[in-house]
């Protein structure tokens, strides 16, 4: 998941940088409420860490910006400013939370992830697609119960594609999505790692195909009904009974 991340003040930046890459997360650092906006109109991200005191332009105009162009990226509010006011205008222009300094690493964290979930439709850090659950938090998916060993690649991918599971996603938004707009290789080596995945995924459900192709367009994670993994379940069972035979 990748954050951007709205302070000038370089020790809380670096201090907030820091927590995020020690849980895995990806972040771009910006000082000001300029840089801001430009980072938005050329990357996605799962959520923006904003400070209202801006030295360029106030953070509540950032938000207030940010919004009118129907921009829905949650935006939690790091400020000094604690008071009632301050809070109940930032929520009420759009903000989805509002956390005031000094503040707790483990505490940022929680919101962070919280915020996450519950604007992509989910209110566990586990996502359960079929036999597969895919861990959020701890960065790790089993599927029936067993481990599924990934690279950090390409758990990103999966975990990408649990958070807008049903939406077809370009090959482009994986590419932002694990490189985070630096040093991006070629297209096709989303193409590499959707075949590592999918070969993975097959060795651990006797062959279901949670990755779909759409021609053209991109890469889905699409469900499987009870029916399906069911029968998947049985043979995977006889599968590893004549192993042990």
């Amino acid at each position: 998941m990748r954050l951007l991340i709205v302070e000038d003040e370089v020790n809380i930046a670096r201090r907030i940088e820091s927590a995020c890459v020690s849980d895995g997360l990806l972040c771009h650092l910006v000082e000001t409420g300029t840089e801001a906006l430009g980072m938005l109109k050329f990357y996605d991200y799962e959520a923006v860490i904003l400070d209202l005191g801006l030295p360029d332009i106030d953070g509540i105009e950032i938000l207030s910006r940010i919004r009118s162009i129907k921009n829905m990226t949650p935006i939690i509010i790091l400020s000094g400013l604690s008071s009632t006011e301050d809070k109940v205008k930032c929520l009420t222009l759009g903000a989805d939370d509002y956390l005031t300094k000094p503040f707790s690493k483990i505490e940022l964290l929680a919101r962070i992830y919280a915020i996450i979930r519950r604007t992509s439709g989910h209110s566990s850090s586990v996502i359960n697609i079929g036999p597969m659950e895919i861990d959020l938090k701890q960065r790790c998916v089993k599927i029936y119960g067993n481990e599924m060993p990934l690279t950090s690649k390409e758990y990103s991918i999966l975990e990408l594609m649990a958070l807008k599971k049903g939406a077809v996603l370009p090959k482009e938004t994986f590419l932002n999505h694990i490189y985070g707009g630096m040093d991006e290789p070629e297209l096709k080596i989303i193409d590499v790692f959707v075949c590592k995945l999918r070969k993975k995924i097959a060795d651990l459900t006797g062959g279901l195909n949670f990755i779909e192709t759409i021609w053209g367009r991109g890469y889905t994670l699409r469900d499987f009904d009870n029916a399906d993994c069911g029968q998947n379940t049985e043979s995977i069972h006889r599968r590893d009974a004549l192993k042990v035979g």
